[in-house]
């Protein structure tokens, strides 16, 4: 539970005495955020004391009266409210004119309270600026959050592209200086290299703006029967060059369309991303397998490889943004990352999830489950 601090401005020791007295009893809970406050107070019988113990600590309320010996309650908040963004100024007084009340909101005032006031009186206004200040702080903490994290994003992208770039960079320059010899099969194989760090980085880019219209929801939505057995086929189709190559075989077990309330991109991008996956991290003359099943009211997706397989601690990692497994065995592979992150996120939104079942050196077999996707309510 949190404190917040109250400094309560007023000549009249009856009224502090009244005021720390009911706060110090009272509680305010905030369902939204799932949190609750409590108050300490502190009392100041001038403006001038006032100014001084808000210099010296800065509370998170002040309740102010705007008739004080000295200077005045409006003094205390023109000089005090700019220099303390972060502390919500309450005045209290029993002599408002509507000039007053312009000033003081000019000022900084957040709100009023009428003198004479009762207990629960009071306490509407402190839980109404308490609940200010612990959204806006949470708000505050939610900015902060981010911001760290679209700069962790942006380093970590930056490292990405930094790489196969500097690598294309040498190639281009060792193929226009000839500085390799004059066997031009040396050449050749710079450019092959060459063609496949863009593939990478071509990946990369559409797995980020995947993942950005997913995280944004500016994807447009297109729900209709989709029959997950043709995607899949369809994803196997693209992969079967880079199959052949390796001699992997592909299957999908069945023949029966297995249908699922959907839109046909995203379970393009799951079963592009999981066959990728399966062949680029296989043995070569290994084996791809997709099964699809309808269970109830959900769709178990599975794709197994017989490949190379992953570590607990591997598998622990590997749900992560820009995450790739490395180790000796894997050096070669390219890849954004990103592509598990973007499938789960996808599973999220039919009520899903993904995970995987994996043994180093014998395979994977990762693990898809959607159910239909809830129509999309009219405008």
């Amino acid at each position: 539970m949190d404190a917040l601090r109250v400094l309560v401005v007023d000549d009249e020791l009856w009224i502090r005495s009244a005021v720390a007295r009911d706060l110090s009893e009272y509680i305010v809970n905030i369902p939204d955020i799932n949190e609750s406050v409590r108050f300490v107070v502190d009392e100041a019988e001038t403006g001038e004391e006032a100014l001084e113990k808000i210099a010296a600590a800065p509370p998170d309320i002040v309740l102010l009266d705007l008739k004080l010996p000295g200077i005045s309650g409006l003094d205390v908040l023109e000089r005090a409210a700019g220099k303390h963004p972060d502390t919500v100024f309450v005045m209290v007084t029993a002599y408002a004119s509507i000039e007053t009340a312009v000033r003081a909101t000019k000022s900084g005032a957040y709100d009023f309270l009428a003198k004479p006031f009762t207990p629960d009186e009071l306490e509407h206004v402190v839980q109404k600026v308490a609940r200010h200040i612990v959204i806006a702080s949470r708000a505050k903490s939610l900015a902060e959050e981010q911001r760290k994290v679209r700069f962790q994003f942006i380093s970590v992208l930056a490292h990405e592209l930094k790489a196969p770039l500097n690598a294309i960079e040498g190639y281009v320059s060792a193929i226009i200086e000839r500085s390799a010899g004059a066997d031009q099969r040396i050449y050749d194989e710079m450019l092959l290299r060459c063609r496949t760090r863009t593939r990478f980085m071509r990946k990369l880019i559409i797995d980020l703006l995947d993942l950005t219209r997913l995280e944004s929801g500016e994807k447009k939505r297109e729900l209709v029967e989709v029959d997950l057995r043709a995607v899949a086929q369809a994803a196997l189709e693209t992969a079967a060059p880079d199959a052949a190559a390796r001699s992997i075989a592909l299957h999908v077990e069945g023949d029966a369309p297995v249908l699922l309330r959907a839109d046909r991109s995203e379970m393009e991008i799951i079963f592009n991303n999981l066959v990728s996956n399966a062949v680029k991290y296989n043995k070569d003359g290994g084996v791809v397998k997709v099964r699809i099943a309808r269970q109830d009211d959900k769709v178990h997706v599975s794709v197994s490889d017989t490949g190379i397989g992953m570590t607990p601690d591997e598998v622990q990692r590997l749900f992560q943004p820009f995450v790739r497994i490395k180790n000796d065995k894997t050096v070669g592979i390219l890849g954004s990352g990103l592509g598990l992150t973007i499938i789960r996120k996808i599973a999220a939104m039919y009520e899903g999830d993904v995970s995987v079942d994996s043994e180093e050196g014998k395979g994977s077999v990762f693990n898809v489950f959607l159910r239909d996707a809830a129509p999309v309510a009219a405008p």
